[in-house]
């Protein structure tokens, strides 16, 4: 770890005021938005707790729906928010699944020049949590990629306990990032889904197209930008829902294929992923699908569409 870049790039204690961010926003714009399959539970809350800061810091809130099944569109739309469905940016490309092809399709339909990413899936979200992440950027220099960090509970079917989230985080990013990008070691939450950009960078490079999002831009960023492009900030405590460690082995897989790519690793490898369950006392093998493709920086798909 860089501790030099650590103390020059954490904030363990967001410092800025409103009023501070206001000023040092001046004519920049900035857009929110939040990735949503199926989340009618959470989502009009995460809405709510952003919904204050419409026309002072924040310019635009969009929910981008990922083909709910459920109320999260109508949910998310009464909370005040604009929803854009996967299907209607960019309809020239069929849809993929996943986290990171709405991602990547809401810079099309967006204009902020910085962009806020949330989560819907946040229990409890706090207000604070897109100020603080605009911080970086909006009151230093240089800084393009801004990570959130925070306690992860682990909230099981009838209890929480106080740490245990962010498995996926411990067991592969982490040593991963050790190994192949040690300078990055100092991250606290290098997959969190709370972050903020530039969209400068967000339009510069490839979008992974599912979980690997998160983790092939900070490798993007670091590489294009250096580490000083990156800093992180402390959002307190994210709650939110917990996974299987099944969903949590095709997360995995996904994360692990966009990393070895952007670091330069051949993985020969296909998608499918190979876990096991046990039926009648026997184990047997259950094939699951883990793609791992990116979509093209959405600079060079708008250069092409004028």
């Amino acid at each position: 770890m860089d501790e030099r870049w650590f103390a020059r790039r954490t904030w363990q204690e967001p410092p800025w005021t409103s009023g501070e961010l206001r000023r040092a926003k001046g004519a920049r714009t900035v857009s929110v938005v939040l990735p949503a399959l199926d989340e009618q539970a959470t989502v009009g809350d995460v809405v709510a707790s952003v919904r204050p800061l419409l026309g002072s810091l924040v310019d635009e809130l969009v929910v981008m729906d990922s083909g709910s099944t459920d109320d999260t569109v109508a949910v998310a739309r009464a909370a005040g928010a604009r929803v854009v469905c996967r299907e209607d940016v960019l309809p020239e490309f069929t849809p993929l699944p996943g986290k990171g092809e709405v991602l990547w399709r809401s810079l099309a339909a967006t204009s902020g020049e910085l962009v806020v990413f949330l989560d819907s899936d946040l229990v409890d979200p706090d207000p604070g949590f897109v100020p603080a992440l605009l911080g970086p950027l909006l009151c230093e220099q240089g800084v393009h990629l801004v990570k959130g960090f925070y306690r992860r509970p682990l909230r099981l079917e009838s209890a929480e306990t106080g740490t245990g989230g962010g498995r996926v985080t411990e067991l592969l990013a982490r040593p991963l990032l050790s190994a192949l990008r040690p300078a990055l070691s100092g991250l606290v939450q290098p997959l969190g889904g709370e972050y903020a950009a530039t969209r400068q960078l967000l339009e510069s490079v490839p979008f992974a197209t599912g979980y690997g999002v998160e983790i092939g831009l900070l490798l993007d960023a670091e590489a294009r930008h250096g580490l000083d492009a990156l800093a992180q900030v402390n959002l307190g405590v994210r709650k939110h829902r917990n996974r299987s460690l099944t969903q949590l082995g095709v997360m995995a897989r996904q994360i692990l294929g966009t990393a070895l790519d952007r670091c330069g690793v051949a993985a020969p490898g296909g998608p499918e992923l190979t876990q096991f369950v046990q039926v009648a006392g026997e184990w047997l093998p259950d094939v699951a699908q883990a793609p791992v493709s990116d979509r093209p920086p959405m600079r060079q798909v708008l250069a092409r569409s004028t």
